[in-house]
């Protein structure tokens, strides 16, 4: 299944993914192996940089409504969202998504959906990752591959440490789900997101910040979905005055 999802992305995008997607049985995986369908799918979203609106089937489905819809979805800073199911691109927040802001609309749960982007973020980290790496290993520089100086294994390895934390955070919030652990979770991997970002366009160089390298496709990816359902400065504002409130934090996970 994951050979033939990752092939079918990396063909189509957009609208034909979604179709694609929906011929190969997406909302059938949601209802009956959510907790496989989640992770993969949205994993490989990041992993190829392809994109499909199927954040929206991931909130429906957990707000108990039929799943091949769109929805309203918070965004940073208080605004509202809706990923339209088409082609037709927006400059408002991407110049590749049909991503439009909408008026506030009625809350919907968003545990589900945060667990999707958490997924997403790790795979698109892990895209940003592999560039990287590959540009060190291929860069040469004073007669030796970039990859030898220390100063780059460190940004490597501090890109490395970050992802591998926020997918055992999603793991851990998967295994006891609740609201506040998937919370965390989403926060844990916009985190992962913004410092594979930064770490990597800096192993690049002059390169990184242009658009002729791919990696600028994953790093505006980052960003975009970074705020979508709060942003990881955000979240970690909102769980602190949670536990605040409470006075107490609970165990998120059995060590």
């Amino acid at each position: 299944m994951e050979d033939a999802l990752r092939k079918t992305m990396t063909a189509v995008s957009g609208r034909q993914l979604d179709d694609a997607l929906s011929d190969l049985g997406w909302l059938d995986m949601l209802d009956e192996m959510p907790d496989t369908a989640i992770p993969l799918v949205f994993r490989l979203l990041g992993e190829t940089g392809a994109h499909a609106p199927v954040l929206n089937d991931v909130v429906l489905r957990a707000a108990g409504r039929d799943g091949g819809g769109i929805v309203p979805l918070p965004f940073a800073g208080g605004s509202w969202v809706v990923w339209e199911r088409t082609d037709e691109a927006t400059s408002a927040l991407s110049d590749d998504l049909p991503i439009h802001r909408v008026s506030r609309a009625d809350p919907v749960p968003l545990g589900a959906g945060r667990h999707a982007l958490g997924w997403w973020l790790v795979g698109t980290s892990r895209a940003m990752l592999a560039l990287a790496r590959q540009h060190a290993l291929d860069r040469v520089q004073f007669g030796r591959a970039v990859a030898s100086f220390q100063a780059i294994r460190h940004k490597l390895a501090e890109t490395l440490v970050a992802v591998e934390g926020a997918e055992a955070v999603l793991l851990a919030a998967a295994a006891e789900p609740d609201d506040l652990s998937f919370l965390l979770a989403k926060a844990a991997a916009g985190n992962a997101a913004l410092t594979a970002a930064r770490h990597c366009q800096q192993v690049l160089g002059g390169i990184g910040f242009t658009a002729e390298h791919e990696l600028h496709r994953h790093v505006k990816r980052a960003l975009l979905l970074d705020g979508m359902l709060g942003s990881t400065r955000e979240l970690t504002r909102e769980a602190g005055a949670r536990l605040r409130a409470k006075g107490s934090a609970p165990r998120l996970a059995q060590l």
